[in-house]
């Protein structure tokens, strides 16, 4: 190497590397980060925060379990996210274009779901509660849907991995928000002297104005150019059949199918199993909101943004199967942690060491899990559908098969309920040694790189 080039190499890094902390200022890059944090502020408030709301009331436990049904929504995205590619929102997609029609119009019903919730009352009116975190998951469900079809349609291809990290971090920002945030709001109403019966009323009110973050968001985007104008014809249903049944049967019909759809369902079961009732397990052992906000919400926080980041350093050294596996171990592991810390008790270093070790391998797992599904959706005229489609998959294990984890904790106690847990990782790690002998991963790279 000559001395020219040699001098003139470390500039080169230097210009690639302010490059690529460049693209995270253009303005299409910086409206899906926002838009990322507006995507995660909906999920704790149907989720953790309103376990913990429920826990502070008393709710027993097998009730609080049976709530991580509000969530069914997401698992059922899929049916109605070709509407959201072929239809117009009256008056605001004639102002604002298709996309940033629905973006406003899902966002206007997260404020109206978010205050309604935050008006009732878990003990008297569980019914109530649940139809109305029932409605903030429908509305979260469908922004989510609207914002991965934008997010693709919005950015080069040079940006898209910029635009993906920028949205994960803002998304875990906006979950952070509306649940150590809000929990940490509530507390300190309650040390100024208001209401205990208000408080909640208030944190959720809280919540419902921080979506002006992704509401500014949408009015300031740009519609995504070049996108197919919605036809005038009268037959829209039958664009919107054409759109469900290319997506699906492009999904469905590929190579040992039902395998790799029960792979999504089951990869993540493990993390779900333990997590829908985790804020409920820190209360229940003794340790109080402000604990909780500052270890599981604040410290788990920051674990959770190194586990990305990590994640994503093994996704991009690793073949793609061997990353899943050191993803599954791991979640796998981390859960018996937890019946550690159960047996231990109330201790601060060690609930921060278990809330540091969880969120940090559970990250590694979302991240190197997102890689995978975003690889299998292969057809850029299906994406949105496909994504929504395998997300609401993966979010079985959170509702449905997670929904009776309060009934085993109640009769286990906490140290065999995670170790049970743990035993959960199971069919999704036997279902990733079946692809891996099938060749499933030597395709996906394949067709990745054709």
């Amino acid at each position: 190497m000559t001395e020219t080039a040699s001098r003139s190499a470390p500039a080169d890094e230097t210009d690639g590397f302010l490059a690529s902390l460049a693209v995270y200022l253009r303005p299409r890059v910086l409206i899906v980060i926002l838009l990322g944090f507006s995507s995660g502020l909906p999920l704790a408030l149907s989720g953790a925060t309103l376990t913990i709301w429920m826990a502070e009331a008393k709710v027993n436990l097998a009730t609080i379990g049976l709530f991580a049904l509000v969530g069914v929504p997401y698992n059922f995205k899929f049916v109605w996210a070709p509407l959201v590619d072929a239809l117009d929102i009256p008056i605001l997609s004639r102002l604002l274009g298709r996309r940033r029609g629905w973006l406003v119009f899902t966002q206007l019903l997260l404020v109206a779901a978010i205050v309604w919730l935050g008006f009732q009352d878990p003990v008297s009116a569980p019914w109530q509660v649940a139809f109305g975190a029932f409605l903030v998951a429908m509305a979260s469900a469908t922004q989510d849907i609207v914002v991965d079809a934008f997010r693709v349609e919005s950015l080069e291809t040079r940006e898209q991995a910029a635009g993906m990290a920028g949205y994960v971090a803002a998304y875990r920002v906006g979950m952070l928000a509306s649940g150590a945030g809000v929990i940490l709001l509530v507390a300190w109403f309650e040390a100024i002297g208001v209401d205990r019966a208000d408080v909640w009323t208030w944190g959720y009110a809280a919540a419902a104005a921080m979506v002006v973050v992704g509401l500014g968001a949408a009015l300031f985007a740009r519609e995504p150019a070049g996108g197919e104008a919605v036809p005038r014809e009268a037959n829209v249903v039958k664009r919107i059949w054409d759109t469900a049944v290319g997506a699906f049967s492009d999904m469905l019909l590929r190579r040992d199918a039902v395998a790799i759809l029960l792979f999504v369902v089951f990869f993540k079961f493990c993390d779900a199993f333990a997590g829908v009732l985790t804020g409920a397990f820190v209360i229940d052992i003794g340790f109080d909101k402000a604990a909780y906000a500052g270890i599981v919400k604040g410290v788990g926080f920051a674990a959770a943004l190194l586990g990305g980041f990590a994640g994503g350093l093994i996704a991009r050294a690793l073949p793609l199967g061997r990353s899943l596996w050191i993803a599954g171990i791991l979640q796998m592991a981390s859960n018996l942690v937890f019946s550690w810390q159960a047996w231990i008790g109330v201790d601060l270093a060690a609930l921060t060491l278990t809330i540091v070790v969880e969120n940090f391998t559970g990250a590694i797992g979302t991240v190197i899990f997102v890689a995978y599904i975003s690889a299998l959706c292969g057809a850029r005229a299906h994406t949105a559908t496909q994504y929504a489609l395998l997300t609401a998959l993966a979010a079985v294990g959170r509702t449905f098969l997670a929904s009776g984890a309060g009934f085993i904790a109640q009769n286990t106690g906490w140290v065999w309920f995670f170790a049970l847990t743990a035993f959960a990782a199971l069919p999704g790690l036997a279902l990733l040694a079946f692809l891996q002998l099938r060749g499933h991963f030597r395709q996906l790279a394949a067709q990745s790189a054709s």
